[in-house]
């Protein structure tokens, strides 16, 4: 009994194997994933820039609905719109593309955010999110085929605002100009698909090995 119990004692106070150390070259090869760094961190920064965009557009959206004639002139430049008429006062088309572009930033914004955490999950470092309430569902199974077909449909959906932005304010535009960004849109939704279906014959092939 005294020697069973010397025995467990002893396998109880083994400390857990160490991680094995990278021999110099291949430590030297994986520390490189650190050079993407700087560049999620100017990705945190153009967020930035997006985040002060879209507060800059609301803000002309809200003095021009109380009259704000500067701000409506600054609103109808920054859409494009065109009109035969003298725009003088906010009109239904005029809000209408205003917040689809307040939605493109919106949308961009998190494509940012899926590169910014997936990547910096998937090919730097990971950031120990487990448990945090604030944790997004998606990012628990991403990898990097996952994060490619989130960012794929996610450009459909901004090529979808920029299309329908087109589309409504149609008559500043060339016919040339709507075909080519119709056929644009139909070609990153066909890659999308593409992308998508190839993503479903490596899941099933990893499956059946």
């Amino acid at each position: 009994m005294s020697s069973t119990n010397h025995h467990s004692t002893s396998d109880s106070a083994t400390p857990p194997a160490l991680v094995r150390r990278l021999r110099p070259l291949p430590n030297l090869i994986f520390a490189s994933r650190w050079l993407q760094l700087p560049l999620y961190l100017g990705l945190i920064a153009a967020q930035g820039v997006y985040v002060w965009h879209f507060l800059l557009e609301l803000f002309h959206l809200i003095e021009a609905a109380f009259g704000s004639q500067t701000a409506l002139q600054t609103l109808v430049n920054s859409i494009g719109y065109t009109s035969n008429i003298q725009v003088t006062h906010l009109n239904e088309t005029i809000i209408m593309l205003v917040v689809l572009a307040l939605i493109d930033v919106v949308m961009i914004s998190n494509l940012l955010i899926m590169v910014i955490v997936g990547g910096y999950e998937t090919f730097v470092s990971r950031m120990e999110l487990e448990g945090h309430p604030d944790q997004p569902e998606w990012l628990g199974h991403v990898n990097a085929s996952v994060l490619k077909v989130k960012l794929a449909m996610a450009i459909i959906g901004i090529s979808s605002i920029h299309l329908l932005k087109t589309f409504i304010n149609a008559g500043s535009y060339e016919i040339k100009v709507l075909m080519w960004q119709t056929i644009i849109h139909v070609v990153f939704l066909l890659s999308a698909l593409a992308i998508a279906y190839t993503d479903r014959l490596l899941s099933t092939s990893h499956q059946d090995h």
